[in-house]
């Protein structure tokens, strides 16, 4: 699966990749989960909030007539994950890390993922990283050098774990070890 990553500030978002990060968002979270809870939490508005995103790559065109010459879920510009990069005391906070299904198993994730990192690494290489895993994903978020820094404890009737990680030692790149990869 080819993909485009960005990654932007919400100011910064044009407002078209907006509605898709934040429709791909409440899509898993919300209505796959059936978890409702305020997903728009004000902290996307946050100074140093940034999102980061994959979108399938400039070959999905739609035809002469606007039409996608594929599925919607393939045309260009269609968010195939995302996950939001927060600044807290103790460094960042990745959250909100969310993969479209059919985008699932394939790297974009992984990718997605690491890009992540990259970025917080980049803004502040002394500074921790901090998520809460749903508990299914403690696995993979391990692979990027995440460790368990406290109990499992459940959020919105889904159990989590409090993960942490130095920006350093970033893993290498590699592929994607499937799943559903988010975390709220």
């Amino acid at each position: 699966m080819s993909a485009q990553f960005h990654i932007a500030s919400l100011a910064q978002m044009d407002p078209v990749s907006l509605y898709r990060v934040l429709q791909l968002r409440t899509d898993v979270f919300v209505v796959e989960q059936q978890c409702a809870y305020p997903e728009l939490d004000g902290r996307d508005l946050e100074p140093g909030a940034v999102m980061v995103w994959a979108t399938y790559a400039p070959e999905h065109r739609a035809d002469d007539d606007g039409a996608p010459t594929s599925s919607d879920a393939q045309a260009a510009g269609a968010v195939l994950a995302t996950l939001r990069v927060l600044r807290e005391p103790e460094g960042f906070r990745i959250g909100r890390v969310v993969a479209r299904d059919a985008a699932r198993g394939t790297g974009v994730a992984r990718e997605l993922m690491q890009r992540g990192l990259e970025y917080c690494a980049a803004q502040s290489p002394e500074s921790a990283v901090v998520l809460d895993a749903q508990q299914p994903l403690e696995g993979w978020y391990g692979s990027f050098g995440f460790t368990r820094t406290g109990e499992p404890f459940q959020e919105d009737g889904i159990p989590h774990v409090p993960m942490r990680r130095g920006s350093s030692d970033l893993p290498a790149r590699t592929g994607d070890q499937g799943g559903q990869q988010q975390d709220r």
